[in-house]
């Protein structure tokens, strides 16, 4: 009999020896700064016709004390069009944020903050025009401080045009610094040690391991390059929650999940240049829209915790018969039509905005998604290399592989195709349907932006008729691992075999870390995967590895073709 195996990318190479750690290394930073001053820079977000948010933290201060912001038409603010002061002190981590309103559309305005007589940084940012013919977004996901320099980042922060920066989550993790956790391998090698070296439960954890991301200074270029639109993913609260727990928190360890929870998001909301909850409304609700005039209106959604399912798993999912695993009982409960990731108010929220978008003309419906929505079986390693080969290679792996890999064999060679990851749409087909009945009611020109696969995507969503219904690019990560199942497995292409074996991908790439370029115009939308071809030198080279295009049909993305 077989056993079930739950996918996951950080277990697999950690059982593996493949993220092991170096040598320690001093992680000694610069010596203190006494006074008021700015470590963390500078950023702005959610950019609307008439407002930016602006933050900043201040460092350095010991009570309640007056920030003064600023903004301008120019660098050297010269011509000053807003300014005003924001009090901030220890019970918000001395971090200042600010909704500025009353500013011109589709204009490029630089902002500072001043504290003690001590200037800023100066960061530009851009808000949304009433009209527009051409709008670029780039657009990342996932980086693990540890696990390599920010190199994509920097990237952003020297891209000629970027009107703004669309963020898919995971914009820090919560591991420690042990000799297995996640990232150490190189973590140490490059003296990028996690602060603190514990895995973060505590609202002080979280604000000291947001502080550590954002003392970074190719992340500050980046944010002081253009406004960021951003919403959390997994790892900003512990790796693959859902409603009432998560894979990475154990309740007799690290005490009740909904603290937990709730320092998290007070940290996130703390340190994100993101605009606040109204009142009344969890933090939790992240889900809004931004318009670019007629040509695009982009769409940020939460699946994480407002209304996510437990994810299923194989291991412990799949029933257990005296003839071996019951597949078909397993996809009874994978199909089960009360599995959500969204949730009703949210999906009456989407359904309202995608249609509202449609009748006032927007040409695109983007939308911001944290995690992969096509379907995406496991890869069969039997038709790839037929049942002698795969036993020849089973027998001459070392136990502990074996152990890993004969498992997702057996796993993914049903013939009634499995999904690769259950954390992803995939293990919701029943939702994933709901979500694409709202992108065929408004007759929308989606194009849907995934993360958290560490790993570049291009491609068609269909829905269960086979008709199209969107679009999907999928962002690799900042600087997150890429590679790993192929290193389980010799001379194994996996985004060969995930695009030959699945009619939805038509491309897929692992082996790079960048971010996505997004060009809308009123005619097609282009999307471009940009690499960066080290993250663990700061001698690194950008290449443009894919470029995909859809052209905008009369109620729907056009068929998306690759360049």
């Amino acid at each position: 009999m077989t056993t079930g195996y739950k996918l996951n990318r950080r277990k697999a190479l950690m059982a593996l020896g493949l993220a092991g750690a170096a040598p320690a290394v001093s992680a000694t930073g610069p010596a203190p700064v006494k006074g008021a001053h700015f470590r963390h820079g500078v950023a702005a977000g959610d950019p609307l016709r008439d407002r930016l948010v602006l933050w900043t933290r201040v460092s350095g201060l010991e009570a309640m004390t007056a920030v003064t912001w600023q903004i301008a038409t120019d660098a050297s603010f010269k011509t000053g069009v807003r300014s005003g002061q924001f009090y901030t002190d220890a019970g918000r981590d001395y971090t200042v944020k600010v909704d500025v309103a009353g500013l011109k559309p589709g204009t490029t305005y630089h902002y500072r903050f001043i504290c003690d007589g001590v200037e800023s940084p100066v960061g530009q940012a851009k808000t949304l025009p009433e009209q527009t013919e051409r709008v670029v977004m780039a657009v990342a996901s996932c980086s693990l401080h540890p696990n390599g320099y920010f190199n994509a980042y920097r990237a952003i922060a020297d891209l000629d045009e970027a009107d703004v920066v669309v963020h898919l989550g995971d914009y820090l993790y919560e591991y420690g610094a042990g000799l297995t956790d996640y990232g150490m391998g190189n973590g140490r090698m490059l003296g990028r040690v996690p602060d603190p070296p514990h895995e973060i439960v505590s609202l002080a954890d979280y604000r000291t391991r947001h502080a550590q991301y954002k003392s970074d200074l190719d992340l500050q270029a980046a944010h002081a390059r253009a406004a960021w639109i951003c919403v959390f993913d997994d790892h900003e609260i512990c790796n693959d929650p859902w409603t009432s727990g998560a894979e990475n928190h154990q309740p007799d360890r690290e005490g009740d999940f909904m603290v937990r929870k709730a320092v998290a998001l007070r940290a996130y909301r703390e340190w994100m240049p993101i605009r606040d909850p109204q009142p009344g409304q969890l933090s939790e609700v992240i889900y809004r829209s931004f318009r670019f005039g007629t040509l695009a209106e982009l769409f940020m959604t939460e699946t994480r915790l407002l209304a996510r399912s437990k994810q299923l798993d194989y291991q412990t999912d799949v029933p257990k018969t005296a003839t071996g695993l019951d597949f078909d009982a397993f996809r009874v409960k994978l199909n089960a039509p009360e599995r959500e990731l969204l949730g009703a108010a949210q999906r009456d929220w989407l359904g309202t905005a995608l249609n509202a978008s449609t009748k006032d003309g927007v040409r695109w419906q983007v939308l911001g998604n944290q995690v992969v929505m096509a379907k995406v079986a496991g890869p069969n390693l039997r038709k790839v290399y037929g049942d002698t080969q795969v036993q020849k290679l089973l027998d001459s792996l070392p136990g502990n592989v074996r152990a890993v890999v004969e498992p997702l064999v057996e796993t993914f060679s049903q013939d009634d195709a499995l999904p690769l990851n259950l954390d992803a749409w995939d293990g919701y087909p029943a939702e994933r349907e709901r979500f694409y009945d709202l992108i065929k009611a408004a007759k929308a020109r989606a194009i849907v932006l995934s993360g958290d696969s560490h790993q570049a995507w291009a491609n068609q969503l269909h829905d269960t008729t086979g008709a199209e219904v969107a679009v999907e690019i999928g962002v690799t990560a900042i600087s997150s691992p890429t590679i790993w199942f192929d290193k389980i497995i010799p001379n194994f292409d996996l985004p060969k075999v995930l695009t030959d074996q699945n009619a939805e991908v038509l491309a897929a790439s692992t082996d790079r870390n960048g971010f996505v370029r997004l060009t809308l115009t009123p005619d097609r939308a282009e999307a471009e995967w940009v690499s960066v071809s080290s993250i663990t030198s700061r001698d690194y080279q950008v290449t443009t590895d894919g470029r995909f295009r859809s052209e905008a049909m009369a109620d729907r993305a056009g068929p998306l073709q690759v360049l």
